[in-house]
């Protein structure tokens, strides 16, 4: 990919975080913000919505770096695991499944809670999980769907951790959304870029080899 649309990648990632953050954000937490609404206090409004899309570009980034790291670590298991880094993504999926359950149930689980709620969690993340990887490789029409479905599924929680650990539900649901929508973002869109990378740096060949047709063309003095 040419370096103009790794920018374009970027800045587009980072508006998609922005607004996703900025507007799911008041429907989240709309018990502290709903006040500046039914006030019709518009300077709280928009100061408010501005630092959650300030809050989304943080989230935007993570995705962004979290993608990155990804497609690093695919070349390495590639390379590593060859024809068994499909079959080792989905035990690491399964891990990261059950992991996400377990240790927080049993670090934050009150006494006689149910652990369904936790459970529901991680089938959420599966299923969108499902969902963007079928997409996926329905678009390129290749073996991608495990890889994207490692992506959307592991990938998601590691980003997800920090406030994970802190178990601060409003902050949890905040940072979710807006992490899953980036990373299928970048995943679905990717191609696209890597299209027109391709059609510029034809284009670019095609400038070079003109410009020296033309100069061949010139009478020698």
């Amino acid at each position: 990919m040419t370096s103009r649309n790794w920018v374009r990648l970027f800045f587009s990632t980072l508006i998609v975080g922005g607004l996703t953050t900025g507007i799911l954000g008041f429907v989240i937490r709309w018990s502290e913000f709903q006040e500046y609404f039914i006030h019709v206090n518009i300077s709280s409004i928009l100061s408010t919505f501005v630092w959650l899309v300030g809050v989304g570009f943080i989230f935007s980034v993570i995705s962004q770096v979290g993608y990155f790291a990804y497609l690093t670590i695919h070349q390495f298991g590639l390379g590593i695991f060859r024809s068994l880094w499909n079959p080792v993504q989905v035990v690491l999926i399964l891990f990261a499944l059950f992991d996400l359950v377990y240790f927080r149930f049993e670090k934050f689980a009150k006494n006689n809670e149910s652990i369904l709620p936790y459970i529901a969690l991680a089938v959420f993340i599966l299923v969108v999980g499902l969902i963007i990887a079928y997409l996926k490789a329905k678009q390129s029409h290749k073996n991608t769907f495990i890889s994207a479905l490692f992506f959307m599924v592991v990938v998601t929680i590691v980003e997800w951790v920090p406030v994970l650990r802190v178990n601060e539900k409003s902050w949890i649901f905040l940072m979710i959304y807006p992490l899953i929508i980036c990373n299928a973002y970048q995943i679905l869109i990717l191609p696209k870029y890597l299209k027109r990378s391709e059609a510029e740096r034809e284009q670019a060949r095609q400038r070079i080899e003109a410009r020296k047709a033309e100069k061949g063309k010139k009478p020698r003095e």
